[in-house]
């Protein structure tokens, strides 16, 4: 039975002390009178410091009544609930991150791409499903998005390439999706303040229990510490040998010279095949690789992938590896989550940012050349530039924010972008840095 407000700040000792210990203004405790509910963000605080389970903290109405023709629900941890038609696999969702990507086009890749892990994707664009699906089109044999939120109605495909629509492939991989909503309104709440986490539920009988959606959407620890990438990569080593796609010849099968061994933190498949395309004999290995598992390989050169999760979880294993790397002086190429365990290894740290950089449309500035790149892009954690160390340099900067977006130490023979060169979906602007990598393991 949740306890009363009342009865909540007096066990904390009074307004102040509750103030105190749950590290919010005297302001905040009058609202959470004034409301007869406290937010989802400060429930952890308040377990905490009094012992409580989150079923007996106060918790805003949640509205029971379903709507007509609704059949699936974006739940929020504040108990917020989004109404919709549900697409896609029967089912309740994993808690996740909700955040909102600005592409235009490649949903497919998108949901396949396992930098998405921990996720509920919120697509801007309001038309998605209208090319359908195909097997050439994925980045990963599975969907790592957790769900799928959009504001219209999946259509039939109208896609000479399309094998099936939108509906039946997401179903065949098990994951459940959400139409109807006001993606405008959802994008700008996770805009101001900050990505939630979430439970998307698209249930066969179409019965919901909101309280309790909204109770394990809120009971989530979230992406903060959290290594997705063990998750995600491959267990076993193994040869990439596909090169790029194109229209006139599908995929190519490109002579390849140079070994280079890819750290799979949650690699895509386009990553692989521009690197094959470069020219690079590419073999994989697993994220927990050591530096001896990479150096057995005898690369000329390195990769580190893109992956979910939080960089520094990661870390603990990437970064020794890494460090190996390095001391033998062999050129490494970092992008996305590969970025940001190059800097950390450097000596760098990394941060969480208040809603992410997620779209294929994104302005990067190079520093050397003064040119603007419009670039892919995935991350919800960036590098802290002020953390890096005498002798790394920043190579890129977004034009969004200013955050990080680029780094090399020439003395260790090491770069890395915090964006996807290897677009799928997005612009082709950074797929020269394939070769320049392959420019440095001669």
């Amino acid at each position: 039975m949740p306890i009363s407000i009342a009865d909540l700040i007096e066990l904390l000792g009074g307004p102040e002390a509750a103030a105190t210990l749950t590290g919010v203004s005297p302001d905040a405790i009058r609202k959470w009178r004034a409301a007869g509910a406290i937010p989802s963000r400060h429930w952890p605080a308040i377990m905490s410091a009094t012992g409580l389970p989150m079923e007996d903290l106060p918790r805003p109405p949640v509205e029971s009544d379903t709507p007509p023709g609704a059949t699936a629900a974006l739940v929020l941890a504040d108990g917020s609930v989004f109404w919709g038609r549900g697409f896609g696999a029967h089912g309740t969702s994993t808690p996740a991150e909700l955040c909102f990507n600005t592409g235009m086009t490649g949903y497919q890749e998108t949901l396949t791409d396992p930098s998405y892990a921990g996720q509920i994707i919120t697509f801007t664009f309001p038309h998605i499903g209208n090319t359908g699906a195909n097997e050439e089109d994925c980045e990963a044999a599975q969907v790592f998005a957790r769900g799928l939120v959009v504001k219209e109605d999946p259509t039939a495909p109208s896609n000479y390439r399309a094998t099936t629509d939108l509906d039946v492939w997401l179903r065949r991989m098990g994951v459940p999706g959400i139409a109807g909503v006001d993606t405008r309104a959802l994008t700008l709440r996770i805009r101001d303040l900050g990505a939630p986490s979430a439970v998307l539920s698209f249930p066969a009988d179409g019965k919901f229990d909101l309280a309790a959606l909204a109770a394990t959407a809120a009971a989530w620890s979230g992406l903060n510490g959290l290594d997705l990438a063990a998750e995600v990569s491959c267990t076993q080593p193994y040869e990439w040998t596909g090169g790029t796609w194109s229209w006139e010849h599908g995929f190519a099968t490109p002579e390849t010279r140079k070994t280079v061994v890819a750290v799979d933190y949650g690699a895509k498949r386009n990553i692989l095949r521009s690197l094959a395309s470069a020219g690079c004999k590419v073999i994989v290995v697993p994220a927990n690789a050591s530096a001896n598992d990479i150096l057995q390989h005898n690369p000329a050169g390195v990769f580190l992938s893109n992956g979910p999760g939080d960089p520094a979880a990661t870390a603990r294993y990437a970064v020794p590896a890494i460090q190996g790397v390095m001391y033998m002086k062999i050129p490494i190429f970092g992008i996305c989550l590969g970025h940001q365990l190059l800097a950390t290894a450097l000596g760098g740290k990394t941060y969480k940012l208040e809603r992410g950089h997620r779209g294929a449309n994104q302005p990067v500035k190079d520093l050397v050349t003064g040119k603007v790149e419009i670039t892919s892009q995935n991350h919800g954690f960036a590098v802290d530039e002020k953390s890096l160390p005498e002798g790394v340099e920043v190579t890129h900067v977004s034009l969004f924010d200013g955050s990080n977006e680029g780094i090399a130490c020439k003395a260790k023979k090491v770069f890395s972008v915090q964006y996807h060169p290897e677009a799928s979906p997005g612009p082709s602007d950074s797929s020269y840095l394939f070769k320049r990598f392959v420019d440095m393991l001669a």
